[in-house]
Parts: structure tokens; C-alpha cells; sequence
């Protein structure tokens, strides 16, 4: 007799879906990316699978207390394009996390996520804030254990 692998489902996934809240202050920005992008794709499930958003909500409070190591604060530079000849814009990391803190970590994190159709949907799901406030105590988000 077979046994069949079970597939979670949409539904499957939509029922077991959790809110996470993380705060940032003082912590490193990749290790707190990496960790952060495995719960939106959810591979902390037994229920992971690679193609389907099984994954969780994260919301991040303190974003502007992330801290980077070594020479990265001052020698890191952030590229974007407003899509016109000669629109390079470059700064700083410390200018950045000035100006846009929730813009260091949410660059972070998509890098670590599908460069897909599926990675537009997850990064959809993390919700970054710079201060200690955040709209979402409806969803009555838990702290996310270390």
C-alpha cells in the first residue's frame, strides 16, 4: 500500500497563519534578515513547501535601532534607480538609516527571499516600522522567541 505525500493547500496555509512581532533594537542586520525571511516563507512549518506562502506575518518594531558590524555602517552603499538616464542615486548606511530606516532591513530581507512571482507576495507580508508603535495589535502579533 502507497502512502501519499500531503501538499498543504491555500486553505492549509491561510488556517495556520500567525502574526510575529520582532523587535530590532541592537541587532545584527543579516542575522535578523535571515531569520526574519524564513518565517515569511515559512520553512519553521512542518507544512513547508518550497512553491506554496505557507509562511507567517512579521512585524518588525525599533527598525531604526539595527546595528551593522565591522566598517559596513560607513563603507555600505545603497544603489536605486528612478529608471532615468543618469537616475543613480547613492548613500550611506548611516544616511539611510537616518533618513529610512525600515528601507535597510526590508532591502535585506528581499534579498533573501524568491526573486519571483511568490517572493513579491512573501515580502507583502513583513511590516517594518522605526519606532516602537505599529497598527497591528489587532492581529494580536507574538513575540518571536530568540
Amino acid at each position: 500500500m502507497k502512502t501519499r505525500t500531503h501538499m498543504p493547500t491555500r486553505e492549509d496555509a491561510l488556517a495556520g497563519r500567525r502574526w510575529y512581532v520582532i523587535d530590532a533594537n541592537g541587532k545584527v542586520v543579516g542575522r535578523l534578515a535571515s531569520r526574519i525571511a524564513n518565517i515569511l516563507r515559512g520553512k519553521h512549518k512542518a507544512n513547508f513547501t518550497p512553491h506554496e506562502d505557507v509562511g507567517d506575518f512579521v512585524v518588525v518594531v525599533n527598525a531604526a535601532g539595527v546595528r551593522f558590524t565591522g566598517n559596513k555602517l560607513s563603507d555600505k552603499l545603497y544603489r536605486r534607480h528612478s529608471g532615468f538616464p543618469g537616475g543613480v542615486r547613492t548613500s550611506t548606511a548611516v544616511r539611510e538609516l537616518q533618513v529610512h530606516p525600515e528601507r535597510v532591513l526590508r532591502q535585506a530581507v528581499e534579498g533573501m527571499l524568491p526573486k519571483n512571482r511568490l517572493g513579491r507576495q512573501l515580502a507583502t507580508k513583513l511590516k517594518i516600522y522605526p519606532g516602537q508603535e505599529h497598527p497591528h495589535v489587532a492581529q494580536q502579533p507574538q513575540p518571536l522567541a530568540d
